[in-house]
């Protein structure tokens, strides 16, 4: 029936992943039809062939198409069929699905995938230290008093791996450690603490480093930059890590790939790797808590942490910080210090990066064992010296560009945030073992 389907596979709005099947696509032509007196299923066959032709020349594997997609392309063969009542009944009733999606959200709210304790404990721990609000920050930093609150907050952070570490250590047969989190969360720094805590309780690790188990470029889509984008679970070669994962744990050694990033393929040199009947495997990964990136392994021998960025600080208004914001700005920095990465394209190319983080991370929070906070409440000052300068210019670029309004807008909004922070220029005060160390150089820690 039609044309031979690329498609195996579909994103459902809650960033779950379920096979693709092109009976559905044809069911909701021919219900939109029928709503508008059109009982033809020969011609919603023939329509929906279309439909998934269409899709199928624009797919761009190994990424994965939403339901979104799916219906918006349906909705573009209708019209340019000249079904102009179908596509109007299909519009209809895919925007009173949506109404009712968003009256069960605000019915269930308290449901939403959000570390509600992290927040309440976070708020506890800034107000006890004086930190909660830019003003407040800013009198510490005046009176000299951030070198005492980089203690404290670090001694917090680290406290809290532990407590993870411990718990950890304290299960039955686990064999398959998970960190994961959004984009410069700070999963480096926090899996090699973990990793070193676990030690000191006599839990051995190995790294099994998943940025080996990407695809090759050419595999990839571009955007406007003309960079890749490497934030989709699908650009990771997903039954070759479980393939290795369950081998691992088997006891067999397995042949892990090399990954060049300068050329963008995986060489023809391997790296064996294998555990002891001791050790348990160890991966620092965005998409760790995405069910398909380790479904070959039982639940029962897996423990996962999630980190996330929660900083319980407000500005001038009254507003919150965004977590986000504090996590492109890391990213800002550290590619702009450490890859010679120009920052303006990494607010152009944050994009992918929410895009995911709202598909494939954020819906599965909950199913994280553990949560840690990694937020820092000094950082702020510091990417104030570091980024504050470049913002006029990024703003002034990105106006300018009607494709990127979503990037003009963060630029603002951050320029906004940091216009009201007191900088600090003496960076020898962040010890080397502090999280921030990832981003801004200079850390103890080198796990890839």
């Amino acid at each position: 029936m039609g044309t031979e389907d690329k498609i195996t596979h579909v994103m459902k709005r809650d960033g779950t992943v379920v096979e693709f099947d092109r009976e559905k696509v044809m069911t909701a032509i021919y219900k939109a039809a029928a709503s508008v007196g059109g009982h033809d299923r020969a011609l919603s066959e023939k329509l929906s062939d279309e439909v998934i032709e269409a899709l199928n020349g624009c797919f761009q594997p190994p990424n994965i198409l939403t339901v979104e997609e799916v219906q918006d392309m349906a909705e573009k063969v209708l019209i340019e069929n000249g079904h102009a009542k179908t596509a109007k009944a299909y519009i209809v009733y895919r925007e009173n699905r949506r109404r009712e999606r968003e009256r069960k959200m605000a019915k269930r709210g308290r449901e939403r995938p959000l570390p509600y304790r992290m927040m309440y404990e976070s708020l506890l721990w800034a107000l006890d230290h004086g930190c909660e609000t830019i003003e407040k920050l800013n009198e510490r930093t005046r009176d000299g008093d951030l070198p005492a609150l980089i203690k404290d907050a670090d001694r917090c952070y680290s406290e809290s791996v532990s407590d993870v570490a411990e718990a950890m250590a304290a299960a039955e047969g686990v064999k398959l450690i998970i960190v994961a989190g959004p984009s410069s969360s700070g999963k480096t720094t926090t899996t090699a603490k973990l990793a070193r805590r676990l030690r000191d309780l006599g839990v051995e690790t190995v790294l099994l480093n998943l940025d080996h188990y990407f695809f090759n470029l050419e595999l990839h889509p571009r955007d406007e930059y003309g960079d890749y984008d490497f934030e989709t679970p699908e650009a990771l070669d997903i039954p070759l890590i479980n393939e290795h994962l369950a081998d691992l744990i088997d006891g067999k050694t397995v042949s892990m790939p090399q990954y060049d990033f300068k050329t963008g393929k995986r060489s023809k040199e391997t790296s064996e790797i294998s555990i002891e009947s001791h050790q348990v495997v160890l991966i620092d990964t965005l998409h760790g808590l995405y069910g398909p990136l380790t479904k070959s392994i039982d639940n029962k021998l897996k423990s996962s942490v999630y980190i996330e960025t929660v900083p319980i600080l407000r500005d001038s208004e009254g507003k919150f910080v965004r977590w986000t914001d504090i996590r492109l700005l890391r990213r800002m920095v550290r590619d702009h210090s450490q890859r010679a990465y120009d920052p303006l394209k990494t607010i152009g190319h944050w994009h992918y990066v929410r895009r995911s983080e709202l598909k494939h991370i954020i819906p599965f929070i909950r199913t994280a064992d553990f949560t840690l906070n990694g937020a820092l409440p000094y950082e702020l000052p510091f990417h104030k010296k570091r980024s504050f300068g470049h913002f006029p210019g990024f703003i002034k670029t990105l106006k300018g560009d009607p494709k990127r309004r979503d990037a003009c807008i963060r630029a603002e909004r951050i320029h906004d945030l940091l216009s009201g922070v007191d900088a600090y220029d003496d960076e020898s005060i962040i010890p080397n073992d502090s999280l921030l160390r990832e981003f801004i150089g200079g850390s103890i820690y080198k796990l890839h």
